[in-house]
């Protein structure tokens, strides 16, 4: 690899585990709002649902194809509809509760403070994450994160998403950064990986689901523990 002196990280589904906390708050809701009562038959059902929608809206949102206020709007409604509930049956106020617990979870995935660690003796560290800021706030310090990283940079205060090479320049110019010593490293290869690389900026994809990897992908790990034999 080359001599790199900062690293920029994805948070959302590279660092913190969104898949496994919003699971953890599914389920609790799903039984707080007896969403079985309502016609949801399980919660494992109505979890997989959610996250086949939230995956698709937030693709949407990362291409500029809709807004926050849409994707919030339409990631629950969209699930109990698809789920055969009935629109005067939408639990009232569902979203809200989801992002006032959800972010609150704790669950990041295997080896993250340790490889942080790891990186932080050797590298200045940075967050680039398309989150929304009242979110990124509140996982970056409920987890302990923020002691690794120099500036956390959200797409919603800068006014611009991955991939829009806007924001790999701000994060450049905030951190005192050239292109040739930076890496960017996220599980998005259209937001993290093709952002960054059309930036002109080396990337690593984080693919823990073992997917096959794209040839124009120079770079991938299954497991954030494998940055430390390449870093």
């Amino acid at each position: 690899m080359k001599n790199y002196r900062h690293i920029f990280f994805d948070l959302d589904h590279t660092i913190w585990d969104f898949d496994r906390n919003a699971e953890e708050t599914l389920k609790e809701l799903y039984m707080e709002y007896k969403l079985s009562a309502l016609g949801v038959p399980s919660a494992e059902l109505f979890i997989a649902k959610y996250t086949e929608n939230n995956h698709r809206l937030w693709a949407e949102y990362h291409s500029g194809k809709i807004t926050k206020d849409h994707l919030r709007e339409m990631r629950f409604k969209q699930t109990f509809l698809d789920l055969g509930m009935l629109p005067d049956l939408i639990p009232i106020g569902f979203e809200d509760h989801y992002v006032r617990v959800g972010p609150t979870k704790t669950g990041l995935f295997d080896g993250a403070h340790e490889v942080l660690t790891y990186l932080k003796e050797r590298y200045t560290l940075h967050l680039i994450s398309n989150g929304f800021i009242e979110a990124v706030t509140v996982k970056v310090a409920g987890s302990d994160l923020a002691r690794y990283f120099d500036n956390v940079i959200v797409s919603e205060v800068v006014g611009v998403i991955k991939p829009d090479r806007r924001i790999f320049e701000h994060a450049l110019q905030l951190a005192g950064a050239t292109i040739g010593e930076s890496l960017m490293i996220g599980d998005s290869l259209e937001a993290d990986v093709y952002g960054a690389l059309n930036f002109g900026m080396d990337a690593i994809w984080f693919n823990p689901a073992g997917l096959p990897t794209p040839d124009d992908v120079p770079v991938q790990v299954n497991s954030l523990r494998e940055l430390v034999g390449m870093l």
